[in-house]
Formats: structure tokens, C-alpha cells, sequence
């Protein structure tokens, strides 16, 4: 296979670094970043990945969250580099820190403790917050596993950012509607409704994955009239409604072995971002059709390309600090605190 003169020359950098150096990437970059990747995954696995590296520098290829984990995780002196310091996620810029404090402050003023659950697709101030009201993060990988956790630790949890992961959980665990309240956020929370926060057992966060939302009841009415015998599994940031109408919904690493594990000659229809699904059509081309439920494709994690790839390398190589992750003292141990009781629970 040829490779341009730009692929060679991230492949010369990583080879000069040997040890000293591991590129970690998230599934849903672009085949050309995720192959310069030592290390690829979901959220959970890069979490727990990052916890155990020795590596002195960590080049993290996805969104600006993610590689303040792989930071608060690493090891005194390891260095985490992020080659595109502007991708963010569009889901945890919707929970605001300071609006996220003063609610919690709301919730609780009567003493009700009040458990946040953080989905780690949320800012390194939302974590910390949540670390020092004694919560936790939790990925779509676990979620159902640390709400059990969050739902025994206290009166009641407010799960966020996202409503829709916090509701399918919700689903799979049996909590009833009746039970759940979505805030209302707006106006900084002038519009909470008191009473039905006080009386519900799970908050939710109106937040959501502009990515998953896209999937709608409609594209599985057409996938399944044009393909009658396909299964359909997504991801569950999709709308309750949207999962469950497909066969299975699970996170980023289920629908992975969802698709090997189908049987050969299978239709596999999949809801979740465009580059891991068009990856797992190539990789499994010969024994089974993967096709999209529609393309939807996420801007931020296709801010980091080669280019800033290699640039981030050329730059660890000459002792650069610009794209360097740092953690402010301030907000580091209560967002690590956050991070550690869900590797903690997940053990």
C-alpha cells in the first residue's frame, strides 16, 4: 500500500519516540488518524488505558474532554498533548459549570443529597464540580452500572449531560417515568420546576449529542423496509423512541462486537458516528454488509487530521508546549476524585 509523504513522516516521529511516546485515538476519528494510533477505543477503554500507561508523552487524537481525562489520569511527569486544541463536544458545553453549581445548591438546600452522575462527555469544571458534591463520572459503557451506584449513594441523581443516555439507563434499570424529571435550565434555573426536583428520584440534564439525535424512527421504517431482514443496533445518546425500535443499542465498544459477532451473510444497520461504521463495513466487507442508518458525522473529532498530527508530534519532538493539556491546580484532585469512583466502581 502507498502512503503519502506526510503519513511516512508521522510514522518516522513515532518510531524516533519508541516508549516515550503513545498516540491513544478515539473510534470515531478518521481512518487516516486512527491508523498512527497505539491505542484506540470508546471512552471507558481509553479511560482505563490512560490510568496504566508509562509512556512520558501521550498524544490523544479526539475531543478537548477527552484528553483532560487521559491528563487527570496520568502519571506524575507524563505529558498529554492534544494535536487540535479547539475540538470540543458540542453536548458538554451545554452544561455550564457555574449554572451547574448553583442547581445543585438548589437541590439540595433542603439536605436531600443529591448524587451528579457526570457523563464524561463534560468539561473539566463540570467534573470537578461533581467530584466535590461527592459524585462521579460515568461513559456509555457503564452507565448503567454507576447510576445503580449513584441511585444507592443518595436520596436522589441528577444525571448530565445527556437526557437521553440518562433515560435509556433509566429504561434498562426500570426506574419508572413517573420518577424522573427533565430540569428546566433556562434563565439559570429561574424555571426549575421545585416540586416535581424534589419528589423525583433521577434528574436529568437537557442535554444531548447533536450526532445521535439525528437518528430518527423514520430512517428505521426505511432501513428496515429496504432491508427486511437487517439488524439495527445504535448507540444510546439516540432518543429513547429511536432505541426502542432497533434491535440493540449499546455503546460505542457493544456495537463493535455486535458487528463480529453477527452471523456471516447478516445486514447489520448502525446507528452511530459515520467513521467508526464506515470502518467496520471495510473491516468486515467479506463476511457481512454494514451499511449507516444515515451518515452523521461529528465536525469536532474531524478537527484533528494529519496535519495536526504531525504537528503536534514535530512540536513534542522540539520541546513545544502549545499543544499541551494542563490542569489548573484548583479544579485537578475533585475532577480526578470524579474520574476515580467510576474506575473504582468499574473495577
Amino acid at each position: 500500500m502507498m502512503y503519502s509523504a506526510l503519513h511516512e513522516s508521522i510514522e518516522a516521529r513515532r518510531r524516533e519516540f519508541g516508549s516515550d511516546l503513545t498516540v491513544m485515538g478515539h473510534h470515531y476519528q478518521t481512518e487516516e488518524v486512527i491508523r498512527h494510533t497505539d491505542i484506540r477505543g470508546d471512552s471507558l477503554e481509553l479511560s482505563r488505558r490512560a490510568a496504566g500507561l508509562d509512556s512520558e508523552h501521550i498524544v490523544f487524537c479526539g475531543v478537548y474532554f477527552m484528553a483532560e481525562s487521559a491528563a487527570l489520569l496520568a502519571k506524575q511527569g507524563q505529558k498529554v498533548h492534544l494535536p487540535e486544541p479547539s475540538a470540543e463536544c458540542s453536548m458538554a458545553l451545554m452544561s455550564p459549570a457555574f449554572l451547574l453549581e448553583a442547581i445543585l445548591r438548589f437541590l439540595t438546600r433542603s439536605g436531600r443529597k443529591v448524587i451528579p452522575l457526570a457523563y464524561v462527555n463534560s468539561t473539566l469544571e463540570v467534573k470537578s464540580v461533581v467530584g466535590r458534591h461527592n459524585g462521579a463520572a460515568c461513559t456509555s459503557a457503564n452507565a448503567k452500572r454507576m447510576l445503580e451506584w449513584a441511585m444507592r449513594e443518595g436520596d436522589a441523581v441528577l444525571f448530565l449531560p445527556d437526557q437521553n443516555l440518562g433515560n435509556n439507563t433509566a429504561d434498562l434499570l426500570g426506574i419508572p417515568e413517573q420518577a424522573r424529571h427533565i430540569l428546566d435550565i433556562r434563565k439559570r434555573g429561574e424555571r426549575l420546576d421545585a416540586a416535581a426536583a424534589d419528589t423525583s428520584d433521577l434528574l436529568l440534564w437537557p442535554g444531548f449529542c447533536s450526532i445521535h439525535t439525528r437518528f430518527s424512527l423514520r430512517q428505521i421504517e426505511r432501513a428496515r423496509a429496504e432491508h427486511p431482514d437487517a439488524k439495527i443496533v445504535v448507540h444510546p445518546e439516540c432518543t429513547p423512541q429511536v432505541v426502542a425500535e432497533a434491535d440493540a443499542a449499546g455503546s460505542t465498544s457493544f456495537i463493535i462486537r455486535y458487528v463480529a459477532e453477527a452471523p456471516a451473510g447478516s445486514t447489520i444497520v448502525v446507528g452511530t458516528e459515520i467513521n467508526l461504521v464506515e470502518r467496520l463495513a471495510d473491516q468486515h466487507k467479506e463476511r457481512l454488509n454494514v451499511l449507516p442508518l444515515v451518515e452523521s458525522a461529528c465536525t469536532h473529532m474531524a478537527q484533528t487530521t494529519e496535519e495536526r498530527l504531525s504537528a503536534a508530534l514535530d512540536a513534542v519532538a522540539g520541546g513545544s508546549a502549545d499543544f499541551l493539556v494542563s490542569i489548573p491546580d484548583e479544579v485537578r484532585l475533585p475532577a480526578k476524585a470524579a474520574l476515580d469512583r467510576m474506575l473504582a466502581v468499574c473495577a
